[in-house]
């Protein structure tokens, strides 16, 4: 897949779980030193190790001498309860958590309390000597997880991916060997996108998270498609995706629990709540489908909205019109968007089909962090099309300040904005812009090129507006759709 990069790369340290990073490295809390003799052959060590409350995964890298001597350490985890796992010498580094741990190890609470590590010695010659070393990372409630302890490219690029898929875990179905009609897992998921040429995916179950156990034990045999943990957080009155979190996410919204309240809980993990198919029709057929809070809350705790669902794109139901009435007051929303699949094996380009429409995120890495901050940013574009190399890359310029889609230029009057398109993949459609939700003719221009670059301007009045590009066919059809590039506003996306 062709990436459009800049030659300098970001380095980032992952929050929860994770254990790398090039320059500086977080530090453990805890470090367990040894030394195994000759003496202990054929014997297992338990080493102790207190967890302090409020820790929600653990991480243990493992590393000791005298390989060279053939001397082999085993590794295993005890809890304050139970066994945890055995991963014997295959693994220098697992991580458990409460809703998913590294293939060997078992998912549950992290108790607080004195846990063990077992050392199994299958070999140490007589007289030898090994020094060991494990260091061990808490998690706390941050919100922020991964299944993967570093970037799986490097580099800022565009990303594309798919933010809303269905499996096994809840209502994915597809045929099985047979032809039957079966619950569809979530490996042919993860096959689709990768074969689709996607970079990230994010398997959003309905209010589960026990997909998230599958997908630690995929993401190794998937090196070059990352997991966004995700769950689509399914309530009677509206569904939002929760990007972030592996641990539990109370989705009951009742009489004492309230749509304002699902908003807060996500802010306070560092998680994004994305509001989904807004738009679409509630009913039987589609029980709690569209956005219809059972009371008001603070339109300010929205930051990302699905305006384009796979089942609506542009047609009746799509929530574009939704997403741009927060604009309209003012608002800084990021319009991602998500195929909403749920039969993997529908086929590329269809209705519905893993990676239609694609969210291309523009990312220092190919991480969870990195991801998650860029779509904050807004920092986003809507691949309504499936295609594997398009690129809507906007900035503007003003008085030498310099802002990309999802960012905030200040434009005093009389000032000239210069706008900057750079367009890959796009020729023989139209390169359009909306201030304030309505189209800019003079902004308007044929887009002739396999990979252009063109130039425009628009003539600032110092008042708060958005502008946004997208890029649609001769007839109207939308095909690329772009974040909004915000003109004088002073309030902070946060």
């Amino acid at each position: 897949m062709k990436k459009i990069r800049s030659v300098s790369a970001l380095l980032f340290c992952l929050l929860a779980a994770s254990i790398a990073c090039a320059q500086s490295p977080p530090r453990p809390d805890i470090v367990l030193r040894g030394t195994i003799t000759g003496k202990q052959n054929h014997t297992y060590e338990m080493v102790p190790f207190d967890v302090p409350s409020g820790i929600v995964a653990l991480t243990v890298t493992f590393h000791y001498t005298g390989h060279e001597q053939r001397t082999t350490i085993d590794l295993g985890l005890f809890d304050p309860q139970r066994f945890r796992g055995w991963s014997g010498g295959n693994k220098s580094t697992f991580t458990v958590s409460e809703s998913n741990a590294t293939p060997s190890y078992l998912p549950g609470p992290i108790l607080p309390g004195t846990w063990k590590l077992i050392l199994g010695v299958p070999n140490i010659r007589p007289g030898a000597t090994s020094q060991y070393e494990a260091d061990i990372y808490f998690a706390r409630q941050d919100g922020e997880e991964s299944f993967t302890d570093q970037p799986l490219r490097n580099g800022p690029a565009w990303y594309r991916g798919d933010l809303h898929m269905h499996t096994a875990h809840s209502d994915g179905s597809c045929l099985s060997q047979s032809g039957r009609k079966v619950p569809c897992p979530v490996f042919l998921t993860a096959q689709a996108a990768s074969e689709r040429g996607l970079d990230f995916i994010a398997v959003t179950d309905h209010n589960t998270d026990s997909h998230e156990d599958a997908l630690r034990e995929l993401q190794p045999y998937f090196d070059q498609l990352l997991f966004v943990p995700g769950r689509e957080i399914t309530t009677f009155w509206g569904h939002a995706n929760l990007f972030g979190p592996t641990q539990f996410f109370d989705f009951r919204v009742g009489d004492t629990t309230t749509t304002r309240t699902l908003f807060e809980r996500a802010e306070k993990l560092h998680a994004i709540l994305s509001i989904n198919h807004p738009n679409a029709p509630t009913g039987e057929e589609c029980m709690g489908c569209g956005w219809t809070p059972q009371q008001q809350f603070d339109p300010r705790l929205v930051h990302v909205m699905e305006a384009v669902n796979g089942g609506d794109e542009d047609g009746p139901h799509a929530s574009i019109s939704f997403w741009e009435k927060y604009l309209d007051q003012g608002l800084r929303v990021t319009a991602i968007g998500g195929s909403d699949n749920h039969n993997a094996q529908i086929p590329a380009g269809k209705t519905n089909a893993i990676g239609r429409p694609e969210t291309v995120v523009y990312a220092d890495n190919l991480s969870v962090p990195s991801l998650l901050d860029a779509i904050r940013k807004g920092h986003v574009f809507v691949d309504l099309s499936a295609s594997r190399d398009r690129i809507l890359d906007v900035s503007v310029t003003d008085n030498q300040q310099m802002a990309k889609m999802g960012d905030a230029l200040a434009a005093p009057a009389n000032s000239t904005i210069a706008i900057s398109a750079h367009l890959v993949a796009c020729q023989g459609l139209l390169l359009r812009f909306l201030l304030d939700g309505q189209p800019v003719h003079a902004l308007q221009t044929n887009i002739q090129q396999t990979e252009q670059v063109l130039a425009l301007t628009l003539k600032a009045d110092g008042k708060k507006h958005w502008l946004r590009p997208d890029v649609v066919t001769p007839e109207g059809r939308l095909v690329l759709l772009g974040n909004p590039i915000y003109l004088n506003y002073t309030e902070s996306r946060e």
